[in-house]
């Protein structure tokens, strides 16, 4: 599971993603990592072609290769870091923080928004403010604490997975997607 140039046109080594995934679950049976308890260390099945093309059109915005790599051949959505991956049209219970934040990225426009961000944005917490666009940008996974991870669509930094933090630490850059999911198959 390298990181070279292939893979940045999104390429997977599907069967060790989840060879990596179960050994994680073997490795913890009680589910005591941050987030297992949520998604289980499961995947879901990958998404069709034809599903994520729908998706682009309907966004007017073509998904990063990384991202859209994944979907395809790995998983759609399930083990991954914090709570774990979002599918990408998974419904959220509206009851959660999470649901409005997924309506939002539903919007025709939104995703094929040019991300506006190239650095960092401080949040309240860091003498800054919340008041920052997340356009061209789409929540893939929740971090807790009102936290979230956003994966840019569109802009300069497409790929990247930034983190969300509007009550207090604001929007903070990130790795590429394959870098980011990467690294927490790298984590024991």
């Amino acid at each position: 599971m390298t990181s070279d140039k292939a893979d940045r046109r999104g390429l997977w080594d599907a069967a060790a993603v989840r060879a990596r995934v179960a050994a994680m679950a073997q490795e913890d049976p009680a589910r005591k990592r941050f987030g297992s308890s949520h998604h289980g260390y499961l995947l879901r099945p990958p998404l069709a072609e034809d599903t994520i093309w729908l998706f682009e059109q309907q966004q007017g915005a073509r998904l990063p290769a990384s991202y859209r790599g994944f979907l395809k051949d790995v998983s759609d959505g399930g083990a991954g870091p914090d709570y774990g991956l979002l599918g990408l049209a998974e419904e959220v219970d509206d009851e959660e923080a999470l649901h409005d934040l997924r309506e939002e990225g539903r919007r025709v426009g939104f995703l094929s928004t040019p991300f506006a961000h190239t650095d960092g944005w401080p949040g309240p917490g860091r003498d800054g403010d919340a008041g920052y666009s997340v356009g061209g940008s789409l929540v893939i996974g929740e971090c807790g604490c009102g936290a979230f991870h956003r994966l840019v669509v569109t802009g300069r930094n497409a790929g990247q997975v930034w983190l969300d933090d509007p009550d207090w630490g604001g929007l903070t850059p990130g790795p590429d997607f394959r870098d980011w999911y990467l690294a927490w198959l790298g984590t024991t």
